[in-house]
């Protein structure tokens, strides 16, 4: 009797005890990752430091590696152990079924020399499944046409189309653990030339128990390589002035990226929370990259967002950010924007909307 009167007097205490030993395990875990991720980076890069650069323009397809979802620039592309909502869909498919409602994204970017690029996705919930939709689209915009004869434009133009669609499927097996699925159709048109093929992305996530720290690991665009269909005829700098016609052209790669990623609730009560992100993205094409950010949230309804992406050219400042949540009759309306300074190319510029159905 008085070993049960103590353990009822006691166990609400020893739980409290409890928290902050998770806590602290989880964070000098987060630590340990880091410090291992980090490390794996830079003697990768040490040992092969040509590597990564003779790998650089062998890949077609480069859209699909700018980043959509304002919310993970703005923390250095770093949270694919945290992607929410429709966003999932993007960086890791795993997460989509761990997404408490169906939602639907739309998003813009303004990337360099004033090239649009948009993302619309949508997912719905079924138990524990998910299933979405997503396109990803990028124009070049009209451009005049420049030949050996009139260097400075022949009165004509031409563009450039890009885009991705994709079919999601996630299964939520465990509060611990889950995984998905997508399949892609990709295409890129250059006047009359089309690139078409068809790749996959899969992913995992894992959350080690009630600690607050979860991994993602994930492979990003594995597939067939692409054949040009088509043909281009263009004037030849030749006595006769004859023109060319082409209808050979070399296959495309896809730019596949294996991805390994953490999270950690630093801070987490209804009033504020801190979340630390990290991850090392190692694609076909040009040299690893590791990045880190950090969201501070008011009230679940306000967030701060700032973080950088070690490895990338020309990026010599934080990535920066902001968002807010609004209730709207029994839905949330998610609004989060972007900031990203790169020194000789320009700003770009990230906007979405994402509302719970």
């Amino acid at each position: 009797m008085s070993t049960m009167l103590m353990h009822v007097l006691f166990s609400p205490y020893r739980r409290r005890l409890q928290a902050p030993k998770q806590a602290v395990l989880g964070m000098g875990m987060l630590c340990v990752l880091v410090a291992s991720l980090w490390s794996a980076s830079v003697r990768a890069q040490s040992i092969l430091p040509s590597l990564g650069g003779d790998r650089a323009g062998l890949s077609g397809f480069q859209f699909t590696k700018i980043n959509v979802d304002p919310r993970s620039a703005a923390m250095g592309s770093s949270n694919m152990a945290d992607a929410l909502g429709a966003a999932s869909l993007y960086w890791n498919p795993a997460m989509a079924s761990r997404t408490e409602r169906s939602e639907i994204m739309a998003t813009h970017t303004s990337y360099f020399a004033d090239i649009p690029m948009h993302y619309l996705a949508g997912m719905m919930r079924y138990r524990n499944f998910a299933f979405g939709a997503s396109l990803h689209y990028l124009t070049s915009g009209e451009m005049m046409v420049t030949t050996e004869f009139n260097p400075t434009g022949t009165g004509q133009t031409f563009s450039t189309q890009h885009y991705s669609i994709g079919l999601t499927a996630s299964h939520r097996i465990t509060d611990s653990f889950s995984y998905g699925l997508t399949l892609r159709y990709l295409n890129e048109a250059f006047y009359d030339i089309e690139y078409p093929t068809f790749g996959i992305d899969f992913g995992f996530f894992y959350a080690v128990a009630e600690t607050g720290l979860r991994f993602g690991v994930g492979i990003s665009n594995f597939g067939l390589d692409a054949t040009g269909r088509g043909s281009l005829t263009r004037p030849v700098l030749d006595p006769d002035g004859e023109e060319k016609t082409e209808d050979e052209f070399e296959n495309l790669l896809l730019p596949t990226r294996f991805s390994i990623a953490a999270a950690y609730d630093l801070l987490d009560t209804d009033t504020h929370g801190l979340l630390i992100t990290t991850q090392i993205t190692n694609p076909s094409d040009n040299a690893e990259q590791f990045g880190i950010g950090v969201e501070y949230r008011f009230i679940r309804q306000f967030f701060l967002r700032s973080g950088y992406q070690f490895g990338v050219d020309e990026s010599d400042w934080p990535s920066v950010g902001a968002g807010i949540q609004v209730p709207i009759t029994g839905r949330k309306l998610h609004i989060d924007y972007a900031y990203s300074a790169f020194e000789r190319l320009g700003d770009v510029h990230r906007l979405s909307m994402r509302i719970s159905l």
